[in-house]
């Protein structure tokens, strides 16, 4: 058992099943509790439809692609960083309202990243 951790123990086919269950309630708690991810689950949606059938290269399919999932990571890091500032603490503090805003600011980065590589890839 790791020293730093009550937590940590399990290793091999056990560690990955554990892991799997862990990432598998992330994202339904993501879909149920945070409205930007169904947004961008949605987004993904209707894109990679589009995508399949644009006569694109297979690199171009790529990026369209992975764009998309770029963005749902990233709102699944500003959705855990609001949880864990909420969770310290409700009041209102300079240091919280930098950490939500940072991760929002990252949030608009992937979605600038998703506007700027459809329209290159479609427009030139």
């Amino acid at each position: 058992m790791d020293q730093y951790s009550p937590f940590k123990g399990k290793t091999g086919l056990q560690r990955i099943l554990n892991a799997t269950g862990y990432s598998m309630a992330g994202f339904k708690s993501a879909f149920r509790h945070e409205a930007a991810f169904r947004q961008i689950v949605l987004l993904n949606i209707v894109l990679l439809p589009i995508n399949l059938y644009l006569n694109l290269t297979k690199i171009e399919h790529l990026l369209l692609i992975l764009v998309g999932l770029l963005a749902l990571i990233v709102e699944l890091f500003n959705s855990a960083i609001e949880a864990v500032v909420d969770r310290v603490s409700l009041e209102k503090h300079p240091l919280a309202k930098n950490a939500k805003d940072m991760g929002s600011a990252a949030q608009f980065v992937a979605l600038s990243i998703i506007a700027i590589t459809w329209a290159m890839i479609l427009l030139f």
